[in-house]
């Protein structure tokens, strides 16, 4: 897949971007380089290649990973942050309906 210039103008006016002609230029060059280089990365042929849990996991067996423990360490200050709102309830934020 390969873009050509009239699609990058087209995206850029679509995400309201102003670029010149030499930035649109530019753009189409390197989004064709993303794409050739998915294409080249979608021709390996990956059958039988089990996926990865870690980077080293090819060459280290079992690698203990380091998480910590799911504490809460912080004090809850909700009452604190709620005084300044113009209004609460039940501990939630209470704001004009927008959608009917």
């Amino acid at each position: 897949m390969s873009l050509t210039l009239s699609d990058v103008t087209r995206i850029a006016k679509l995400a309201q971007l102003e670029m010149s002609d030499a930035q649109s230029a530019t753009a189409l060059e390197q989004l064709n380089g993303i794409f050739a280089l998915a294409e080249q990365m979608q021709a390996v042929d990956t059958d039988g290649v089990a996926p990865l849990s870690h980077p080293l996991a090819a060459h280290m067996n079992n690698i203990a990973l380091r998480l910590r423990d799911d504490v809460a360490n912080e004090p809850n200050r909700r009452d604190a942050y709620q005084t300044v709102a113009p209004k609460t309830q039940d501990g939630l934020y209470l704001v004009p309906k927008v959608i009917d």
